[in-house]
């Protein structure tokens, strides 16, 4: 395991102090960043598996969608975006600290003198780098093969910065949270993917929005990525498509409150429930 080096900084009275905890996060993230990427296995998994997905639906499903002014393939890349923003933050988060709590890497960390806001910080650079990568990625895929174009106005770009940066800490935070649930570090990827998934079939990633029954919709609206899916349609589908939303419209503001509620409560679930701890381990 590689730790973060912490400096100490001496001031004009002499008393030596640590830096400050956000400056000890770049570094974190900075390290996080790096050891993510030196395991090309699990880069290629992350930015593949969603890409994968949208290749295989978007060709079996690739008629006109009636009434919408949008084919189907185009409907499953923003979808398929807003999967891939909770793969990289939820996904990736709740596993991959569940892991660390396991192998006692929390515990030695909690015996540096780090602030523990500097880990978080640190995880929190990871997912915004391979976030915005992942979706990157799949939005170059949809405009080379599904049509998709790029929003030609402001409004529509700043509606996609707020969608994403809501969107990924939401998703992060619960993460996070959800990292205390698994007893042990190979249990993890069970807890974590199964809701997920389950998450992604009822939220319209994977399935049309409109042929989703009304009351797994009211389920699925309790949670961020039907949200989230519902966002990127808007920006990068035409108005036309809005008809085949539940609410017949976007609903910008509903979709605001709603991660911005999850935030908030993600991160009080954080407050509550982390543990640098295996249960077992007192």
């Amino acid at each position: 395991m590689t730790t973060t080096t912490t400096r100490v900084r001496t001031d004009e009275s002499g008393t030596q102090r640590l830096p400050a905890a956000w400056r000890l996060g770049l570094h974190r993230g900075a390290l996080e960043i790096k050891q993510f990427f030196r395991l090309r296995d699990q880069v290629v998994f992350t930015f593949a598996f969603p890409i994968v997905f949208l290749f295989l639906f978007a060709s079996i499903f690739s008629d006109d969608v009636t009434g919408a002014g949008v084919t189907a393939s185009q409907l499953y890349v923003p979808a398929m975006m807003a999967a891939g923003i909770m793969t990289t933050s939820f996904q990736s988060l709740g596993i991959s600290i569940a892991i660390e709590r396991d192998e006692k890497v929390l515990r030695r960390l909690r015996g540096t003198p780090m602030p523990p806001a500097a880990y978080f910080i640190g995880k929190i650079w990871l997912v915004l780098v391979t976030g915005f990568l992942e979706t990157l990625i799949l939005l170059v895929v949809g405009i080379t093969f599904y049509d998709v174009e790029l929003p030609s106005d402001a409004t529509r770009w700043l509606n996609f910065g707020w969608i994403f940066l809501l969107g990924l800490t939401a998703c992060a935070l619960l993460g996070i949270a959800i990292s205390s649930v698994p007893k042990t570090g190979k249990s993890a990827t069970s807890v974590v993917v199964l809701p997920f998934l389950v998450l992604q079939f009822i939220s319209g990633v994977y399935i049309s929005i409109d042929t989703i029954p009304d009351w797994m919709l009211n389920i699925s609206a309790v949670f961020p990525l039907k949200w989230m899916c519902q966002g990127l349609r808007g920006v990068f589908l035409p108005e036309s498509a809005q008809v085949l939303e539940q609410a017949g419209s976007w609903e910008y503001g509903r979709i605001a409150l709603v991660l911005g509620a999850w935030c908030v409560g993600g991160l009080l679930l954080c407050l509550l429930t982390f543990r640098w701890k295996n249960r077992r381990d007192g």
